[in-house]
């Protein structure tokens, strides 16, 4: 039967390699940090979500090596049928305490969390309102749900407030946000859209992966100071709080008892390994004590390198306040060949072109970690000048 279809898939992967927009991956030896070996070779690494630098921590890794030799390498089943660890309650507690929530569920993965949240809560005569560029995870979530769906231009208020009134009368009402739009680092404007759902009693869904650990006075994300006013909030420990994946859903303690009951992703998936439960748990109990200092450096690393790349005229999207720098191209295949240059010059980023992003915005997606360097920076942009110039992205 496929000999009939392969030609098919060939002519389409050949029509993705022409357009340039074939997704090659780099396999990489050794762990992830601001240096990583690819091919034998060193690279600088700045497209990892490894914002506070602690993927290769040692203290991380330790507490990671201590909770397998606590609780073995994973519960082999899900946690209702096979029970569920100590360590998996306390996380879930940490979490809470950290955002300042009712209760908290684990997931393997925020995309999990996402895909089990909407038709767990929501049905026929519900409705779901979703930022025109929220997450994948929040698109797929939501297409498995029955509610109506309204989606609103992005970052729109107005045009969330007219698909409100659209609307009518609903059951439930639902607002769903990305905290921060991973492709440009924009923040959204958390506030003013609890505004809007106070007044057409919506509830709201933020979405923080990139923002938990990074952004806030204390690290707690987009959602710092709002959390009484949000109703759920989704993550991640795969980015700022240690890098080796996990997820979880935050928020309502009504909504999470729920999820436990009827969520297909926590039914019918294992749960949590213990060296990822482990090395999150580490990483919020010592969050400030620990860690404080790595935000700060981060914060520092993203303005310095912000200021160098803008001074050599490269056009730079995003406002400044997260650690996301998209360098804009437009051209889809501008994009790969810089990034293949870039790798060649021994720098490690990555070019997002269609369907990650829009037709004709293509971009280099730069990632600051507080685990570079003021040289590591130096030598990123000297690249990026040297690059730039050769393509004619820059004078």
């Amino acid at each position: 039967m496929f000999s009939n279809l392969k030609k098919l898939f060939e002519q389409e992967l050949e029509q993705i390699e022409k357009s340039g927009l074939s997704k090659r991956e780099r396999v990489i030896s050794g762990p992830q940090g601001a240096v990583i070996v690819v091919d034998g070779r060193e690279f600088l690494n700045f497209c990892a979500n490894n914002y506070l630098g602690l993927a290769c921590s040692e203290e991380v890794i330790s507490a990671a090596k201590e909770a397998i030799d606590s609780f073995g390498f994973g519960t082999a089943s899900v946690r209702f049928i096979c029970g569920t660890y100590t360590l998996h309650k306390d996380l879930e507690l940490a979490v809470s305490k950290f955002l300042g929530t009712e209760d908290t569920i684990l997931y393997t993965s925020c995309f999990d969390a996402n895909t089990g949240l909407f038709e767990t809560i929501l049905n026929e005569g519900d409705a779901v309102f979703s930022d025109e560029l929220n997450h994948a995870s929040i698109v797929d979530g939501i297409r498995l749900c029955k509610a109506d769906r309204f989606k609103f231009k992005h970052a729109d208020l107005s045009d969330l407030e007219a698909e409100l009134i659209r609307a009518g009368m609903k059951r439930r009402k639902l607002i769903v946000s990305d905290g921060v739009f991973s492709m440009d680092g924009e923040i959204a404007q958390i506030e003013s859209i609890c505004n809007l759902a106070d007044k057409y009693e919506a509830m709201v869904m933020i979405d923080d992966s990139h923002g938990t650990g990074v952004l806030g006075g204390i690290g707690r994300g987009s959602v710092e100071g709002l959390t009484s006013r949000i109703d759920i909030v989704t993550s991640t420990f795969g980015k700022a709080l240690g890098g080796a994946g996990g997820g979880f859903t935050s928020g309502r303690k009504e909504i999470v008892a729920l999820l436990r009951e009827r969520s297909r992703t926590n039914l019918f998936s294992n749960a949590l390994s213990p060296s990822i439960a482990g090395a999150a748990l580490f990483v919020l109990r010592n969050f400030e004590d620990k860690f404080a200092n790595n935000r700060q450096q981060l914060a520092q690393n993203t303005k310095y390198f912000r200021e160098r790349i803008s001074s050599l005229g490269f056009v730079l999207g995003g406002l400044g306040n997260h650690p996301i720098n998209p360098i804009i191209l437009g051209d889809e295949k501008l994009a790969s060949e810089m990034a293949d240059k870039l790798f060649a010059e021994g720098v490690y980023v990555r070019s997002f072109t269609y369907p990650v992003v829009p037709k004709g915005k293509a971009r280099i997606r730069v990632q600051i970690s507080a685990a570079h360097t003021k040289d590591h920076i130096d030598q990123a942009v000297g690249a990026f000048a040297k690059v730039g110039r050769e393509l004619g992205v820059i004078k």
